[in-house]
C-alpha cells in the first residue's frame, strides 16, 4: 500500500484517484511465483530518471538465478522500453548479491523468497509514458521451469521532477543495499588461483568470513572450498581454477566480506592476473597442464577429424536436398569442357569453405564474448528456421516451373550452375548441414572452439574441404565427368522431381518451429508459405504475360503484388517473433523419460542409480534418426527397464545455458551427445551415431 505522503503527492500532482498499484504492473502469476514490473515513483517529470525492476515473489522452496547461475540454471533477462510523451530504453540489470546453494556437488547462485532486479531508465521528453517490458526467468525446486511475462505500466506526467516514493521505492532501496559497490582495495589473482585484496581496513578484526562469486561460469570450481587468510592490509582467498580457464585474463566477480557482527559488504572486483604461482600456495612440479587444447601433432589429428567429418556429412540426411540440386550440375558436366568442370568445382568449394569459415568465426566470436553457442546454434532461432523454410519452398516452386529466374543469378542456384550458382549452392549446403553431426565432428568442433582462433578457423575450413571433396574428385579426375549422362529432355523431369525433397525439408522445419514457439507460430509460418506460393504464382503469370504484346502493365502489376506478399511475410514474421512464446513445462513422460538437469543427475548418482543422458534437439536430424533406430526400439527399452536405468533427456531445440554448459564441460559443442553413468562410476561417452548394439554393449558393461 502507498504511504500517506505518497497519497498527498498524488493529490498535489493532480493525479486524481491513483490506485495503490500505480507503480506496479498487473502480476504474472504461476504456481511457483508472482512477477510484476515495478518503478520507484508513480509519475514522471520532464527528462525524468527512473528505476524500473522485475519483482519476483517466489513460493517457499523455489529459487531463481544471478547473472552467473552457477553450475546449473539460467540468467534472468529484462527488456524495458518506454513510449508516449517521454521515451527511453532500460539499461542492464544491476544485480543484487545472491545466496549460494550447494547441492549434490553443484553450486548455484540464486535468489530465494523475493528479489527485485532493477534497471536504470532515463526518459527523454515531457509527458506521460507507458512502459513495455518482456522478461524471462527460470525457477527451480525439485524441477526447473522456464517462465516469462509481458508487462505494461502507464505513468502519468508531472510538470516537475517526481521524487522517489511509495512502497515500491523501498524495494529498490533494498536491492541497492545488496548490490556490490566498486572495491576500494587493489585486487590480483595468481596463476594457481590465489585471489589477493590489498589496502587499508583489511584485518582479522574487520573480516571474519569472505567468499568469491565469479561473474562468469567455467572459470573456477564453484563448489570448491575457498580458504581464507587475513592479515593487516591484506586478504587472500584460495580458488581452484578449471583446466579450461584463461588465467591470463582479469578475473571478474564479487567478493563478499562478512564481519564478526554478521554484516556483509559485497565488493565488485576486477582482479588483474599476476604471473607465476603464489607463495602462499606453490604449484606442484607435476601439476596438470592448464588447458586441454591440442598442441603440435594433436592439431593434425583434429584437422584430420574435421576433414573426415565433413566428408561423412555428405551422407547425412540434412544435406540431401541441396546435394540433390547439385546433381543437376553434375549431370550437365557430362557435356561440359574440362575447364568448366574445374571452375564449377572451385566455386562450389569456395562457397562451402567460405560458409564454414564464416560460421566458425561467428561461433568463436560468441565464445570469446562468453556465450555458450554450439554447433547448429542458428537453428535455435525461430526466425532463422522460418526463413530457411520459406527460402527452400520458393526454390521448390522454381524447380517446378511455377516461376522462372533461370536467366539470372538466382536461377543458377536452383540448378547449381554458373559461378554464383555454384557458390550459393555451397553456402546453402552448409546452412542446412548444421543440424546434422557426423562422426569425428564432435572432437574437431571442441578443438576449434577451445584453441587459438586462427587454428579454430583452420578446423572449420577443413570441414568445408571434406564436404566439398566428392565434387572436387568428380571434376578433377579425368574421365569421371565425361561418363555422366549427356544433358537432354530428361533433365526437365529431374528438375521437377528434385523440388519434393525441398518440400519435405519445409515440413521438417515447420515441425521444429512448432516445438520452438507453439501452434500459433506454426500457423503464421504456414500462412507465409501460402502467401509466398501466391507470390511465386503471380510472378510467374507476369513472366508469361511479358511474352505477349502489350503486357507491360500486367507484368508490372504482378511483380508489385509479388513483392508486397514478400514484405507482408517479413512483417508478420517480425511481429510473431516479438510475441512471447508460451512456456512449456516438461515433466516425466509416460515412457519414463525425465527432463535433464544437473541437480537431478547429481541426485540420481548420489543414490547409486544408473543414468543414461540423451542431449538432443528437434532440428538435429542425426538425433532424430538415433532415437528411431537405436533408442526407441524394444530391445533397448527392455534393457533400460531390466537395469532400472533412469533416462534423462536434454532438449537443446531452444537456447538452454545449462545444456550448453554440460556439453562444454564434456568437450562437446553440439548435439547429439550421449553419456551413460553406471552406479558409482564415471560417465562413458557413446558415439554420435548409435546402433542398438552399441547402446546394449555400453549398458551391459
Amino acid at each position: 500500500m502507498f504511504s500517506m505522503s505518497a497519497l498527498l503527492l498524488a493529490g498535489v500532482l493532480g493525479l486524481g484517484s491513483v490506485s495503490a498499484r500505480a507503480a506496479e504492473s498487473a502480476p504474472v502469476a504461476s504456481a511457483n511465483d508472482t512477477a510484476t514490473l515495478v518503478t520507484d515513483r508513480d509519475a514522471v517529470g520532464p527528462d525524468q530518471h527512473l528505476r524500473v525492476g522485475l519483482r519476483l515473489q517466489l513460493k517457499p522452496g523455489w529459487h531463481t538465478y544471478w547473472i552467473n547461475p552457477g553450475d546449473a540454471g539460467d540468467t534472468p533477462t529484462l527488456d524495458v522500453t518506454a513510449d508516449g510523451g517521454a521515451t527511453g530504453k532500460g539499461g542492464p540489470i544491476r544485480w543484487p548479491v545472491p545466496v549460494r546453494i550447494s547441492e549434490g556437488g553443484l553450486m548455484s547462485y540464486a535468489y530465494i523468497n523475493e528479489v527485485t532486479l532493477p534497471e536504470d531508465l532515463v526518459l527523454k521528453g515531457a509527458g506521460g509514458t507507458t512502459l513495455h517490458a518482456h522478461a524471462e526467468w527460470l525457477v527451480c525446486a525439485q524441477v526447473c521451469i522456464p517462465e516469462s511475462g509481458d508487462f505494461t505500466l502507464t505513468l502519468p506526467a508531472s510538470a516537475t521532477e517526481v521524487p522517489e516514493g511509495g512502497a515500491q521505492a523501498d524495494l529498490f532501496r533494498k536491492a541497492e543495499a545488496a548490490t556490490p559497490v566498486a572495491s576500494p582495495f587493489a585486487a590480483s589473482v595468481s596463476g594457481d588461483g590465489v585471489l589477493t585484496l590489498s589496502g587499508k581496513g583489511l584485518s582479522a578484526a574487520s573480516v571474519s568470513q569472505a567468499w568469491f562469486l565469479p561473474q562468469d561460469g567455467g572459470v573456477i570450481d564453484q563448489v570448491a572450498e575457498q580458504p581464507l587468510h587475513v592479515s593487516d592490509g591484506q586478504l587472500t582467498l584460495g580458488l581452484k581454477f578449471l583446466k579450461s580457464a584463461h588465467r591470463d585474463k582479469p578475473l571478474l566477480g564479487v567478493v563478499v566480506l562478512k564481519d564478526a557482527a554478521g554484516q556483509e559488504s559485497p565488493l565488485q572486483i576486477e582482479a588483474r592476473p599476476v604471473g607465476g604461482a603464489s607463495a602462499a600456495a606453490p604449484v606442484q612440479a607435476n601439476a596438470a597442464p592448464a588447458s586441454d587444447v591440442p598442441t603440435g601433432a594433436g592439431w593434425l589429428r583434429v584437422l584430420l577429424f574435421a576433414f573426415v567429418g565433413g566428408l561423412i556429412l555428405n551422407l547425412m540426411p540434412c544435406v540431401f536436398p541441396v546435394l540433390a540440386m547439385k546433381a543437376l550440375s553434375l549431370a550437365k558436366m557430362g557435356g561440359a569442357g574440362r575447364g568448366a568442370q574445374l571452375q564449377s568445382a572451385l566455386f562450389y568449394t569456395l562457397g562451402v569453405t567460405g560458409a564454414f569459415a564464416a560460421l566458425g568465426i561467428v561461433m568463436i566470436g560468441l565464445r570469446l564474448a562468453g556465450s555458450a553457442a554450439g554447433w547448429g546454434f542458428q537453428f535455435q532461432s525461430p526466425g532463422f528456421v522460418v526463413g530457411v523454410c520459406w527460402l527452400l519452398f520458393l526454390m521448390g516452386l522454381n524447380l517446378l516451373g511455377v516461376f522462372e529466374v533461370s536467366a539470372g543469378r538466382l536461377g543458377q542456384v536452383q540448378t547449381g550452375s554458373g559461378r554464383s550458382g555454384d557458390m550459393m549452392t555451397g553456402l546453402l549446403a552448409v546452412i542446412v548441414a548444421t543440424p546434422c553431426t557426423a562422426p569425428f565432428m564432435g572432437v574437431a568442433i571442441a578443438g576449434a572452439l577451445g584453441g587459438p582462433p586462427v587454428m579454430g578457423v583452420l578446423v572449420f575450413l577443413s570441414m568445408g574441404l571434406g564436404l566439398a571433396f566428392p565434387y572436387i574428385l568428380v571434376a578433377g579426375v579425368p574421365g569421371v565427368a565425361s561418363r555422366m549422362p549427356k544433358p537432354g529432355a530428361w533433365m526437365g523431369i529431374l528438375k521437377q522431381v528434385l523440388a519434393f525433397p525441398l518440400f519435405a525439408t519445409c515440413v521438417w522445419l515447420l515441425w521444429v518451429a512448432a516445438i520452438q514457439r507453439g501452434v500459433t507460430f506454426v500457423a503464421l509460418t504456414a500462412g507465409g508459405v501460402v502467401l509466398l506460393g501466391f507470390a511465386g504464382w503471380i510472378y510467374g503469370v507476369g513472366q508469361r504475360r511479358s511474352m505477349l504484346e502489350g503486357g507491360r502493365r500486367t507484368v508490372a502489376f504482378c511483380r508489385i503484388v509479388a513483392v508486397l506478399c514478400v514484405v507482408v511475410c517479413g512483417g508478420a514474421l517480425a511481429q510473431g517473433l516479438r510475441a512471447a512464446p508460451v512456456p512449456v513445462v516438461v515433466g516425466a513422460s509416460d515412457s519414463g523419460i525425465e527432463p535433464f538437469s544437473e541437480a537431478r543427475l547429481a541426485e540420481l548418482r548420489a543414490q547409486g542409480k544408473p543414468v543414461f543422458i540423451d542431449m538432443t534437439a528437434s532440428w538435429c536430424i542425426t538425433c532424430m534418426v538415433n532415437e528411431r533406430v537405436a533408442l526407441d526400439v524394444p530391445s533397448v527399452q527392455q534393457a533400460f527397464r531390466d537395469h532400472k536405468i533412469v533416462f534423462l533427456k536434454g532438449d537443446w531445440t531452444n537456447r538452454n545455458a545449462a545444456i550448453g554448459a554440460f556439453l562444454k564441460a564434456h568437450g562437446r559443442d553440439g548435439v547429439p551427445f550421449y553419456i551413460y553413468y553406471a552406479p558409482h562410476q564415471d560417465g562413458v561417452v557413446l558415439p554420435q551415431i548409435l546402433t542398438p548394439g552399441i547402446v546394449l554393449s555400453t549398458i551391459g558393461k
